[in-house]
């Protein structure tokens, strides 16, 4: 136990006789970690994107909100009438008269 430890860290594992199998392995836990990391990173630049679209959809919603009342307020009857007194438009006072025409059809 003692000896394998020791064999394990003066590295003769790397230049025994049974060292390109060693070598093979080495390398193919470097590829999977190397895979690994990218994919860990990948996740991580995924989620904060998510995060930044999930506040860039409350900045609109919030924006949307906004607009839609100031829409709301412009089509009062009140606020049209003072836009249109500016350029001295008045609503009328007598109401409106209904216009009847007789159509002169053959049957």
């Amino acid at each position: 136990m003692k000896k394998g430890v020791l064999d394990i860290l003066k590295g003769k594992f790397l230049v025994s006789d049974e060292a390109p199998k060693n070598w093979l392995f080495i390398i193919f836990i470097s590829f999977l970690a190397t895979v690994m990391i990218g994919s860990s990173h990948s996740a991580d630049k995924k989620v904060h994107q998510i995060a930044a679209l999930n506040n860039e959809v409350k900045e609109l919603k919030s924006e949307f909100v906004d607009v839609r009342s100031d829409v709301q307020y412009l089509k009062l009857e009140s606020k049209i009438t003072e836009v249109l007194q500016k350029d001295e438009l008045y609503p009328s006072e007598a109401p409106p008269e209904k216009i009847k025409v007789k159509s002169n059809k053959v049957n």
